[in-house]
């Protein structure tokens, strides 16, 4: 097994990226650029179409056909924009997870696209460049597959392996639709072999936004078929990677897969910091273990980045497509493998996830939002060190014994551990 797990430190540190992923980012997009001209007469609609494309992947998902990627304007479109932004994304989390491979593992990818999370892979774990690995990239538009692996290449070859080969990562590419309606995957009608690990990035998405945003029984259903159907492609030492846009339906979405994966007996890895039930699916107080639970009104499971160290040419294309990003929002889930004596015993941890911005508090005190086995939790600390402990990070917490709520929002006042 080829060792990739971070520092503890290190590993806490979401929104961060080193110097060498920094530089392979910044190199992106000059690389399709290079990798995939557009005659000038059509790079000046270019702005136009990601706006169009935008559109179409939110709130005009009605219009738009399940084969947009084989129009060419949208697939440069695609690449020129929703790639690297994506890419950026996955660079910051995929460094905080402690993901680990042996040789020969296969890795599946569920709606891959242009191979975004084999690439990002790559960039940010250097230690798993020369380990053998199979890779079944499986999605409905043959034109994404056939950029993405020509992406893929010019991504390594640019960035030192000259030899790339299938000796080292095989990259299968598959086109099939996949019914997430049901609990196994079939690939032209035969089962793959179970992998290592299965991720699905940005595609659940587009299936439970045509659910009315009330029909919370719909979406606990389609979570749960879509849990069972990642936990049979997954071996029982394997983990699953979920990663969807950090909007409020995603968010509940993945409270109710965690709850999914938890029945199956796979305990989430990140970035829950307990086993207990997911403070953000509303419940009864008897339910819910006197915990407090989270208004999913008003917030949902999601971590949000600034976007200050995004390469230059990238942000200077989103300004001109009207799509300026100062910040990306995600919602995720890893889980861990299968544990068949897995316990749901009440927990009470010193960890929380941190949820929120920074904001300030009376008596010169600031505060963010986590979220702990407790539930919602109010942390508070003085303004530099609460301004310097990042959405998303994991922090210690001190229990006050007067157990005193916030007002405003019900959540338990805890005090962040200064070390």
């Amino acid at each position: 097994m080829v060792n990739t797990r971070r520092s503890h430190t290190e590993a806490q540190r979401l929104g961060e990226i080193n110097n060498e992923i920094k530089f392979i980012l910044n190199s992106i997009p000059a690389l399709i650029e290079k990798t995939f001209p557009i005659p000038q007469k059509f790079r000046n609609k270019l702005p136009s179409d990601i706006n169009e494309l935008s559109h179409l992947l939110t709130n005009n998902r009605g219009n738009r056909s399940l084969s947009y990627l084989s129009r060419p304007n949208y697939l440069s479109a695609y690449l020129y924009y929703f790639l690297p932004w994506n890419l950026y994304r996955l660079c910051l989390l995929l460094p905080t997870l402690e993901l680990t491979f042996s040789p020969g593992d296969i890795i599946t990818d569920l709606g891959c696209g242009p191979l975004t999370f084999t690439s990002a892979l790559w960039i940010t774990y250097p230690a798993l460049r020369d380990v053998p690995l199979e890779f079944n990239c499986i999605d409905r538009s043959s034109p994404a597959l056939e950029a993405g692996k020509i992406f893929f290449t010019s991504l390594c070859q640019t960035n030192g392996n000259k030899n790339l080969n299938n000796d080292v990562w095989k990259i299968n590419l598959i086109k099939e639709d996949i019914d997430f309606r049901k609990d196994t995957l079939a690939v032209s009608g035969k089962k793959i072999k179970k992998s290592s690990f299965v991720c699905a990035i940005n595609i659940f998405n587009e299936i439970y936004e045509k659910l009315p945003h009330n029909n919370t029984e719909g979406l606990r259903r389609m979570a749960a078929n879509i849990a069972k159907l990642m936990h049979g492609e997954a071996s029982a030492q394997g983990s699953i990677l979920t990663v969807e846009p950090g909007i409020p339906q995603s968010g509940r979405f993945i409270s109710f897969l965690r709850s999914a994966f938890l029945e199956l007996n796979r305990p989430p890895a990140s970035p829950c910091t307990h086993c207990e039930i997911c403070p953000f699916i509303n419940g009864s107080a008897k339910t819910l273990r006197g915990r407090n639970w989270i208004d999913t009104k008003k917030r949902w499971c999601h971590f949000a980045y600034e976007t200050y160290d995004a390469p230059n040419d990238l942000r200077r294309l989103s300004a001109a497509a009207k799509l300026p990003k100062d910040r990306l929002v995600l919602s995720y889930l890893f889980t861990g493998k299968t544990q068949k004596n897995f316990s749901h015993k009440h927990e009470e941890t010193n960890k929380a996830r941190v949820i929120s911005d920074a904001f300030a508090l009376p008596n010169n005190r600031y505060g963010r939002y986590g979220c702990s086995s407790q539930g919602l939790v109010l942390l508070t600390g003085d303004k530099n060190h609460i301004e310097n402990t990042n959405s998303g990070s994991i922090v210690k917490i001190i229990y006050n014994t007067n157990k005193q709520q916030d007002i405003k929002s019900g959540a338990l006042i805890v005090n962040l551990e200064v070390k």
